[in-house]
């Protein structure tokens, strides 16, 4: 099966979104992190189409979406849930599932701990906490704060596998997609990374989204945290405390991964699928 691909206008920008399954399905809505974009999950949204209407977007500064003119104000979580309650409404969807990758996660333990609550029936997370090491932050900024250029997609293919090694052991047909759609083509006919280089600046502009276990005690809704096991960002220590603060989840470890498991293989899917139906998603 192949996605169907729309823009949804919402707030004051246009967001690209991939789709996957019978819209009269259960919704599930998958998010991806900071420098990535919906395409990450194509090998989970296809299989779980099955059970599931996904909904795959790219948020705003990536892909295909647009980019902001007020990076400050609007490269943040708290615009992010804005734009993904918007999106729900134009899908007409009152009430989903919600898989959120880093960022993505950020977003969803946003919207599940104030007002738009409601809007969410079971959250899984994957590997972010309410609190982020600074050392992490350090590493991520390290490769998505800059604009390397490639002179191919099979040149980018190899800079992305080493970047993204701590997504841990992936097809070649997940790495191959990575690249095609992570790339856009610069004036000078170089290839360089499909992102406004300025999305970085939710890390300073919005410094307090970093910790956030008052909203995290206020969570009541069901949850399941996903942590690679070697995952820097959403450290051991991060991970037991969350089991016994706010929704007090289960933890689920991925072994041979670090941030962010890339949730693409056969046993990633099943356990995918075990977790939202154990949820009652």
């Amino acid at each position: 099966m192949s996605p169907r691909f729309n823009f949804i206008p919402v707030l004051d920008h246009e967001l690209h979104v991939a789709e996957w399954g019978d819209p009269a399905a259960p919704p599930l809505v998958m998010w991806h992190g900071l420098a990535r974009t919906g395409r990450d999950f194509d090998e989970l949204a296809e299989a779980l189409s099955d059970r599931y209407f996904v909904l795959c977007p790219d948020t705003i500064g990536r892909g295909l979406s647009s980019w902001s003119i007020n990076p400050a104000a609007e490269y943040s979580v708290e615009y992010y849930a804005g734009i993904a309650t918007d999106m729900l409404d134009r899908y007409g969807i009152e009430k989903t599932a919600w898989l959120g990758t880093s960022m993505g996660g950020l977003i969803g333990m946003r919207m599940a701990s104030g007002p738009l609550a409601a809007r969410l029936s079971a959250l899984v997370i994957n590997d972010i906490g309410p609190e982020i090491p600074q050392e992490a932050i350090d590493r991520i900024l390290s490769y998505a704060g800059t604009s390397p250029e490639f002179r191919s997609v099979t040149e980018a293919e190899v800079w992305f596998r080493s970047a993204y090694l701590p997504f841990g052991p992936a097809g070649d047909r997940f790495w191959r997609r990575m690249a095609r759609s992570s790339v856009r083509r610069r004036g000078n006919g170089m290839f360089t990374l499909h992102y406004d280089p300025r999305i970085t600046i939710q890390f300073t502009a919005s410094a307090e989204e970093l910790t956030t276990w008052d909203r995290w005690e206020r969570i009541s809704l069901p949850v399941h945290v996903i942590r690679g096991a070697t995952s820097d960002l959403l450290t051991a220590e991060i991970a037991q405390k969350m089991t016994v603060t706010g929704p007090r989840p289960q933890v689920t470890e991925i072994e041979g991964c670090g941030h962010a498991p890339n949730l693409s293989r056969p046993a990633d899917i099943a356990l995918m699928r075990q977790v939202l139906a154990d949820l009652g998603a």
